[in-house]
């Protein structure tokens, strides 16, 4: 039995899903090691034991991998956001594969060799069109940042590797500003203030329009000194075209509230997905990454293998993004979505656009698709873009009654994804392919489209 503040040397034989080092003592006991990457051997600390496995700090490296590279960013270790930024890309690539390949074989009992190897970007960086950073007071000084893993300690930020880089302009601005006119945050050590005016600054850009969206997120609608703000930006930012006040007078964690005042500008910006207009307010949901949520939905619609004759269900719509997507090849798109904001946005979005043969239900999937059924409805095919907890086991069950010829499946998880692939392996469905896209350079996350197809062997028999 292996004791806290123990060190050993390990082989690192694996990766676990957030990306860290997996060694055994013994050669049986697993001990999980933040930093370390697959093939190297190091020497760590236990801090922390449990009946079937322990944590340990990364203290040295005795053999290194060959695919390990300097951190870019100078906090990455502090932040927790990059967890994988101690690998080279094409490392952090393998990993994903990996990953996925190993979540398809022992969750979803399917062959390994369906995974494709993950569609990386030519430039792993500056990818981010969004950033959302908490406002805070430590130890006397003010930091614009992000929290520390499972904290509310602020780490400081200048500069943020995968963010658009007007970001780091805003941020500079901003906190110089809240220093010229003393103005409060809202987190001071770790606790909320409930003098602290300012808690969070968002920054959203349109890649395709280069228009710029500035969000301060207050603690009551008095923002003191807010035309000295608006002039600041408007004197540097290039591309700027909305200012909001967003507040949120709650103590809670979530980011925004529900009341925007316009500084000035418009409500809203604009951006492009393909040839698809989406208007983006604090609020919207878009995806952070559009040069690869055009690789993952172009993948989407190839999958789909439409022709102009089918009728489509796209459950989890959203705003209706691939379901815009799906229309320009399908005969008629239904989008069923439960968040109203989202279904709401999805309806604009579709007019904006031009789009006659798409209509938005909002309810649930699971509730929604088999009323349509029951009218007559019948789909050729079905899409899902599930949360990460995958799709609801009721919904899973509707779509297989359908019996629609194909299914494609988006996740932005591997594990829940194989979960539901057994599923609907058991009900009937064979799963062809499984292309992983890189939405999340840097990080352990890494999105997948799966196409399933009815599989005709039980009918052949």
């Amino acid at each position: 039995m292996i004791e806290k503040n123990e060190e050993y040397v390990l082989d690192i034989v694996d990766q676990g899903y957030e990306g860290e080092g997996i060694g055994k003592v013994n050669g049986t006991f697993p001990v999980f090691v933040e930093g370390a990457l697959k093939g190297e051997k190091v020497r760590v600390l236990i801090v922390k034991t449990k009946k079937n496995f322990a944590y340990g700090k990364l203290l040295d490296i005795i053999v290194r991998s060959p695919e390990r590279t300097r951190p870019a960013c100078k906090i990455s270790k502090k932040c927790g956001g990059c967890t994988l930024q101690h690998s080279s890309y094409k490392g952090q690539l393998d990993f994903k594969w990996d990953r996925v390949k190993d979540c398809v074989k022992k969750i979803g009992k399917l062959d390994p060799e369906i995974v494709k190897y993950p569609i990386g970007m030519d430039e792993p960086w500056r990818y981010r069109n969004k950033v959302q950073l908490p406002v805070g007071m430590v130890k006397g000084k003010l930091h614009i940042g992000f929290f520390e893993p499972r904290s509310h300690n602020i780490v400081d930020m200048d500069s943020c590797l995968i963010q658009d880089e007007v970001a780091d302009q805003v941020v500079k601005l901003i906190r110089d500003w809240m220093f010229d006119y003393k103005i409060k945050p809202y987190i001071r050590d770790g606790k909320y203030d409930e003098n602290g005016v300012v808690r969070h600054i968002m920054i959203r850009r349109g890649f395709k329009t280069n228009e710029i969206m500035v969000v301060i997120v207050t603690n009551g609608e008095k923002l003191p000194y807010a035309d000295e703000l608006v002039d600041v930006l408007l004197d540097n930012v290039r591309g700027l075209a909305s200012v909001i006040q967003n507040v949120n007078s709650e103590k809670t964690n979530v980011i925004l509230g529900r009341k925007n005042i316009n500084l000035w500008g418009d409500d809203t910006i604009s951006d492009y997905i393909g040839d698809f207009k989406f208007n983006i307010s604090p609020q919207s949901f878009f995806q952070v990454n559009p040069v690869q949520t055009e690789v993952l939905y172009g993948k989407a619609l190839e999958f789909a293998e439409l022709t102009g004759n089918e009728t489509v269900f796209d459950a989890y719509c959203g705003t209706g993004t691939i379901t815009l997507f799906l229309s320009e090849k399908a005969k008629k798109v239904y989008g069923v979505e439960i968040v109203s904001g989202a279904i709401k946005n999805a309806k604009i979005n579709a007019e904006e656009n031009n789009v006659k043969n798409a209509e938005f239900i909002l309810g649930e999937s699971e509730v929604e698709i088999p009323k349509l059924i029951n009218k007559g409805v019948k789909a050729d095919v079905v899409v899902v873009d599930p949360p990460r907890k995958g799709c609801e086991k009721a919904l899973l069950d509707a779509i297989t009654k359908i019996d629609a010829k194909r299914i494609v499946y988006v996740s932005c998880d591997p594990s829940t994804l194989a979960r539901d692939l057994q599923i609907l392996e058991e009900q009937g469905y064979k799963t062809v392919e499984i292309q992983p896209v890189d939405m999340f350079p840097q990080t352990s996350h890494i999105e997948n489209v799966a196409l399933l197809v009815k599989d005709q062997r039980g009918k052949e028999k």
